[in-house]
């Protein structure tokens, strides 16, 4: 199976790396965190991005703040998909990031998924993955159906607590 890797701009984007590292560790796809800097380390970024697919990466996860060009300067570098997520940071708490990030020029495109996304950032690259493997397709459709059990689950308690009938769906 192909790993995904997380890419923070900064330490101080762990938080959501962390829920993308949960959200792959419960599908059991491998994943590798690092942190590389687009605008400090970007000779780093550019060795990891062009040689991600030779070792054996099928997406990029990048999470980063403020200009957030991180997912935008590793998707120039790689044809691996990008999922970008920005991160909340500065005054803005991440609307910036979330605008640099999904304002990718033709031919250059990124994925972008709201600020702090990385469960949702892990998730699209499962279902990427999913394309073809077949067992991990029927993983993300007993989780999905999991996910809706739950919200039937709680349809019945609030009708039940508020004294009135289910609401039919």
């Amino acid at each position: 199976m192909k790993k995904i890797a997380i890419i923070m701009g900064s330490a101080s984007d762990l938080p959501v790396a962390e829920e993308a590292v949960k959200a792959l560790s419960e599908f059991a796809v491998p994943y590798e965190v690092m942190v590389c800097s687009a605008h400090r380390t970007p000779e780093d970024l550019r060795t990891f991005a062009a040689g991600a697919r030779e070792a054996g990466f099928g997406a990029l996860i990048c999470i980063a703040g403020l200009a957030a060009h991180l997912a935008g300067a590793a998707a120039a570098l790689t044809t691996l998909p990008v999922v970008g997520v920005p991160a909340a940071s500065g005054s803005l708490q991440g609307l910036d990031a979330l605008l640099s990030t999904a304002q990718m020029p033709p031919g250059i495109p990124v994925a972008t998924v709201a600020i702090g996304a990385g469960r949702n950032a892990a998730l699209l690259c499962v279902q990427m993955l999913a394309i073809e493997d077949a067992s991990l397709a029927m993983q993300l459709a007993s989780a999905r159906e999991r996910m809706a059990s739950g919200i039937r689950d709680k349809n019945r308690e609030v009708a039940s607590a508020l004294n009135q009938k289910e609401v039919q769906g």
